[in-house]
């Protein structure tokens, strides 16, 4: 299903469902804010990076660094290098990493969250957009056929399994995507791939999207060798496979803006069916949306479906999401104050540990209307027990 797509960081597509909702573009604040390239992390695994750093930290972390002003640039520059330490200008650059939401920004997302529910979609919308989602992702890609998704290569910057999948001599492995989309994570996985043994398994629940990955040449060239599959799947029906896909044979499971796609009331049978083909001690790869990122805050009135829940311009949904509840999620492990629904569904949450589990933080600065945005990303990596 691609979630991936639509509320991916790089979707500047102009909106094109109808609606009855205010005519808003939400799509209008990712362009303005985007960085040209998508975001680099610490890598998985790593510790937890704090927001503010001393300035000793800050030169072990940008060891190696040539250039005069040490963390700020490197030479080749990585994401997440670039601290904003006390003193720094923080319009002297674009994008700075492992940054903290101001008290000035925490009060504008306090208004807007406000303003949002008081305004929400009518009963009307809400029952026709929840109903049949997948229409409203098959329309996008009829709309929009062309690649217009940076690929995401930085993947396996920030998986490290997935290099080490695609290496020659690593042996039989395979990897299905949730939410394929045009496949900007299929593609640019299979072409750094060394492994004549490796699988990629593409799955959208828009058949108009996996009619994009199967025209392309890469999907042709690699399809009657099986090195690649795609096909249409609904990961929310539960107690289903994708086509090809027999129970506990997966080895690894991409997940990339899919969950956010999801109303909270279908997170329970995704993850049967995830915990369903992955084989024990398989891997589970995720990124999403974190709360309180500028795509949240910046929704008007009229687009709220539910809490943290939201209907773009175009039809397609989109949740936000924080640490402590994607850990309730995948663990099962619940906080006294846990807001999850069907909590006591049998065979509901949990059925992983957690490898790694952080927010991406990151403010994105507009230098001549002196403008700082923030951005939020959860991202994990789990193992079925």
């Amino acid at each position: 299903m691609d979630s991936t797509q639509a509320q991916d960081e790089n979707h500047l597509v102009p909106a094109t469902a109808e609606s009855t909702l205010p005519d808003i573009s939400q799509l209008s604040v990712e362009a303005l804010a985007l960085a040209p390239s998508p975001v680099r992390t610490p890598r998985v695994g790593s510790p937890e990076v704090r927001s503010e750093f001393s300035k000793e930290e800050a030169a072990k972390l940008s060891r190696g660094a040539t250039k005069p002003d040490g963390p700020k640039k490197s030479d080749p520059f990585q994401f997440g290098s670039r601290l904003l330490l006390p003193g720094d200008n923080p319009f002297d650059y674009n994008a700075w990493d492992h940054v903290e939401i101001d008290d000035e920004y925490q009060e504008y997302m306090k208004e807007q969250l406000e303003k949002q529910r008081a305004k929400p979609v009518s009963e009307y919308d809400k029952n026709r957009f929840n109903s049949n989602p997948v229409k409203w992702w098959d329309i996008f890609y009829k709309n929009n056929r062309e690649n217009f998704f940076k690929d995401r290569k930085w993947l396996q910057q920030e998986f490290p399994i997935l290099s080490a999948a695609t290496a020659k001599d690593y042996g039989p492995v395979k990897v299905v995507e949730l939410g394929c989309g045009a496949g900007n994570t299929l593609f640019p996985v299979l072409q750094q791939n060394m492994n004549p043994e490796f699988c990629i398994h593409g799955c959208d629940f828009s058949t108009n999207a996996v009619a994009v990955v199967k025209e392309q040449p890469l999907y042709e060239e690699h399809s009657p060798k099986g090195g690649v599959v795609a096909s249409v799947y609904d990961l929310s029906v539960p107690d289903t496979l994708p086509e090809g896909i027999v129970p506990n044979t997966v080895d690894i499971v991409i997940m990339v803006f899919v969950f956010s796609a999801l109303a909270p009331d279908q997170w329970i049978p995704a993850l049967g069916n995830i915990r369903r083909m992955l084989k024990k001690g398989g891997k589970v790869l995720f990124r999403d949306y974190g709360r309180g990122d500028l795509a949240q805050v910046r929704f008007k009135t009229g687009r709220y479906l539910d809490e943290n829940f939201y209907i773009r311009g175009d039809g397609t949904r989109v949740y936000f999401f924080e640490e402590s509840q994607l850990r309730e999620i995948f663990t099962g492990e619940f906080e006294v104050d846990s807001d999850l629904p069907e909590r006591d569904t049998e065979g509901g949450y949990g059925g992983f540990t957690v490898d790694s589990l952080g927010t991406d933080k990151r403010m994105l600065v507009n230098r001549t209307r002196k403008l700082k945005m923030y951005r939020r990303w959860m991202q994990a990596v789990l193992t079925r027990g």
